[in-house]
């Protein structure tokens, strides 16, 4: 016979269902919030894998703007030296040469645009034409280079002797490229250079081929107290 208390100690049929289904829905229950944190955590590693790329890119753009803004003043920086170099250079030439800091900047800018150090440039105009823009010789060189016009015709076909007189920047830059190209003719012998400028090229090369000195002193009237400039941009 059962007691009043076996109920709780011999379930029947009814409470062992009750029991099982409310095991069930634990189980369940415990199955769907194991899902959803779950994939809480999968949603949460996904926003920090597509977060980030996009953090490291803007961070990247930030980097890369900031290299950008750097070297864009590095080069303002670079461009105000050269040209703070350039504006001393004048100056100093303009006054040792006692001539006008225009007609200083045309040799100096010239000088480097041909490739003849701007210091030689100045040199040899000093001992050509004493910075004489109408000097004229007793062979017919006429100008800054003291050019004849056969010669600058072999830059400038069409040139004519006024145009030699009366445009210095032309009859800079003709002297200069005739120079650098004898330069150039002589291995960078610079002497030898400034013999053919002075005697001519074919004059030079037939004492050389013969054995002889065409050492006349005017290489060394035009280097003393030469002293090179630094290498500039166009000055090779």
């Amino acid at each position: 016979m059962a007691r009043p208390t076996d109920i709780y100690n011999d379930p029947g049929p009814r409470t062992l269902r009750m029991l099982l289904l409310r095991g069930g829905l634990l189980l369940v229950t415990a199955g769907v919030v194991g899902s959803l944190a779950g994939w809480t955590k999968r949603v949460r590693a996904t926003d920090t894998t597509l977060k980030t790329p996009d953090a490291t890119i803007i961070v990247a753009r930030r980097i890369g703007s900031l290299a950008d803004q750097l070297a864009a003043a590095q080069g303002e920086r670079d461009l105000l030296q050269v040209q703070l170099d350039r504006a001393n250079a004048i100056m100093a030439a303009s006054a040792k040469y006692r001539i006008p800091a225009d007609v200083a900047g045309s040799v100096y800018d010239i000088a480097l645009s041909e490739g003849i150090d701007p210091s030689l440039g100045f040199q040899l105009v000093k001992i050509e034409s004493d910075f004489r823009p109408d000097a004229r010789s007793s062979a017919g060189a006429v100008g800054y280079t003291q050019l004849q016009v056969a010669t600058a015709r072999f830059y400038e076909p069409k040139v004519t002797e006024k145009a030699l007189v009366t445009d210095s920047e032309l009859n800079l830059r003709i002297g200069f490229r005739f120079l650098n190209d004898l330069t150039t003719r002589f291995n960078g012998d610079t002497h030898l250079a400034l013999l053919a400028y002075n005697r001519g090229p074919a004059k030079v090369d037939d004492i050389l081929a013969r054995g002889g000195d065409p050492t006349n002193g005017y290489p060394a009237a035009v280097l003393e107290g030469y002293e090179p400039m630094q290498a500039e941009p166009g000055w090779r």
